[in-house]
């Protein structure tokens, strides 16, 4: 496992200049985010800091998450890098695993393909994270989809 970590973050530190490569310096001040209302999930906001969800480049999204939030069991094909920001983080591997809070400060790496869902506790949580687009999210049990349910 630990070795497995340890070639993830040496993947994406290769990766990173790499893609950033062909692009200037960008600084993102905290007055300039601008949260978006998400389409897919109630009441949570994201801001996409750098990069186009839509495109294979170098992603950074902030996302706000309410109290009491939850996204059922889902993969990504991609790997992720989570930065705990505020509140608690919680995730889980499965729907019967109880899972882990993660307090603020904690980093998370989410290998491609992992099933995982997400939840909060009593306050809102914030967190960052960064990926190689484009941006895609299957639910294990496609029930849980919520653009299926809008159809």
């Amino acid at each position: 496992m630990k070795v497995r970590l340890l070639l993830t973050l040496a993947a994406i530190s290769f990766a990173v200049p790499t893609l950033m490569a062909e692009d200037a310096m960008k600084t993102v001040r905290p007055d300039e985010i601008v949260w978006t209302d998400d389409t897919l999930f109630k009441g949570l906001q994201y801001s996409n800091l750098i990069g186009d969800p839509s495109k294979a480049e170098l992603i950074v999204t902030r996302v706000k998450l309410p109290p009491n939030f939850k996204i059922p069991l889902h993969t990504h094909p991609f790997t992720e890098v989570l930065t705990i920001l505020s509140g608690g983080f919680g995730n889980a591997d499965s729907d019967t695993d109880k899972g882990e809070v993660l307090k603020t400060g904690s980093v998370l790496v989410m290998p491609a393909n992992h099933p995982h869902r997400v939840f909060t506790t009593d306050q809102e949580t914030i967190f960052q994270f960064s990926y190689t687009g484009p941006f895609e999210i299957t639910f294990v049990n496609p029930a849980d989809d919520p653009r299926k349910k809008a159809q």
